[in-house]
């Protein structure tokens, strides 16, 4: 069970009142309609996933209703600081951050249709 502090109301609550909103910092495009389709995928659904250290957005859904940063050890769970939208983080700045490697679509081999179909698969 996490326990986290708000920075905007200034609880310390339990986790269910809070819900996780995915990766913080993330830059919008200055100009989404100059983005290629590549881009804007990436943009909306590629976050990064990694070992160690991680700034999430949250949002404390059964109190103040605000969204506010958090600093997160994805092993140990261990919260390192919580801080309002705007700022940045202060003591994970050193910290250690292991980035798990991408998978690289290029190299998996895709079966045919028909192909499945011989070997008794649907489509």
């Amino acid at each position: 069970m996490l326990h986290i502090w708000c920075p905007w109301c200034g609880e310390h609550r339990e986790e269910e009142e809070f819900h996780p909103k995915g990766q913080a910092h993330i830059v919008r495009p200055a100009d989404p309609d100059a983005c290629s389709d590549e881009e804007w995928g990436d943009y909306l659904f590629f976050r990064d996933n990694p070992r160690g250290i991680h700034r999430e957005l949250w949002v404390h859904a059964a109190g103040c209703r605000k969204f506010f940063n958090v600093v997160r050890h994805t092993v140990s769970y261990q919260i390192l600081e919580t801080y309002r939208i705007g700022e940045q983080p202060k003591a994970s700045a050193g910290a250690e951050v292991v980035t798990l490697p991408r998978r690289d679509d290029s190299e998996i081999e895709t079966v045919a249709s028909d192909e499945r179909r011989q070997a008794g698969g649907g489509v």
